[in-house]
């Protein structure tokens, strides 16, 4: 892996783990602009606590050193949670400024999961 692959990797990691424990946050605190949200998109207001708990432990899962089966979950989860969020505001007919949050974190999810050295991939674990 090259200095500026290991480069791109950390901060696209480090701009996902900012983006994800922010919206973590914000969930469990159930703000009222984010019940809101949630209500308009037609999902229930008890669901911003189980994704901003499965957040949170995602971050973690992604940045600590090991345990690759744990970030490959952790990174699927993010995929899941940030596509989904990006297709329903699109159909439910979400301006870009609206949409754009979640496809920059499912950008950056992709990005640092495509990068992640070999050390943080399940493949390296059982060669």
């Amino acid at each position: 892996m090259t200095k500026r692959i290991k480069i791109i990797y950390w901060i696209a990691t480090i701009w996902l783990a900012l983006g994800m424990l922010s919206t973590g946050i914000v969930q469990l605190l159930k703000m009222d602009e984010e019940a809101a949200n949630f209500k308009q998109l037609g999902y229930p207001v008890y669901l911003l606590t189980l994704l901003g708990v499965l957040k949170l432990l995602g971050v973690v899962a992604v940045l600590i050193p090991r345990f690759p089966v744990l970030k490959e979950w952790a990174y699927a989860g993010f995929f899941f949670a940030m596509s989904g969020a990006t297709y329903s505001r699109m159909v439910s007919g979400g301006t870009f400024s609206e949409i754009a949050p979640s496809l920059l974190l499912l950008v950056l999810t992709g990005i640092s999961w495509y990068l992640r050295p070999a050390d943080r991939k399940l493949v390296s674990a059982y060669q």
